[in-house]
């Protein structure tokens, strides 16, 4: 598996690392998503019902913006190995077809002894409006991960 880089270890991260991703929201996302989840509220993928609602326009589940986070969390902090263990997120603002949205993490506390690290997330879109909030706590790949899969160090 040559060429593969575990994750931040538990030992390898500090309070206050942070990584970020950005995506623009299309609508064929909107219809995917619809189609994987289920969910084809009018709001999501009619025009004219959602003129009628608060937001005058069709919105993007939120569903797809939150998701932005597991590219950050499985790819970049902590990165690969790493397992999501709870996610509570606030929606404060609705998403577009159009927007671009940008998902980052912060370390705010460090739980050795578990293994666990608790981080800040926060989701904006292009004109800096956050989006949503939240927080979660993941499981960062083990030492040994690296011996046992053949990883690189």
């Amino acid at each position: 598996m040559s060429g593969i880089k575990l994750g931040k270890t538990i030992n390898e991260i500090a309070v206050g690392d942070n990584a970020s991703f950005s995506k623009t929201i299309s609508e064929t996302d909107i219809y995917l998503f619809a189609g994987i989840t289920g969910d084809f509220n009018p709001m999501h993928v009619n025009e004219e019902f959602a003129k009628k609602t608060m937001f005058g326009k069709r919105i993007a589940h939120g569903g797809i913006a939150t998701s932005l986070i597991a590219p950050v969390l499985g790819t970049m902090l902590p990165g690969l190995g790493t397992v999501a263990i709870s996610m509570s997120v606030r929606y404060r603002a609705p998403v577009y077809p159009g927007d671009t949205i940008t998902a980052s993490a912060t370390v705010v506390e460090k739980m050795v002894e578990k293994n666990r690290v608790r981080m800040e997330m926060k989701w904006v879109n292009q004109d800096g409006t956050e989006v949503a909030l939240g927080e979660g706590t993941v499981m960062p790949p083990k030492e040994e991960y690296k011996q046992l899969f053949g990883l690189e160090e």
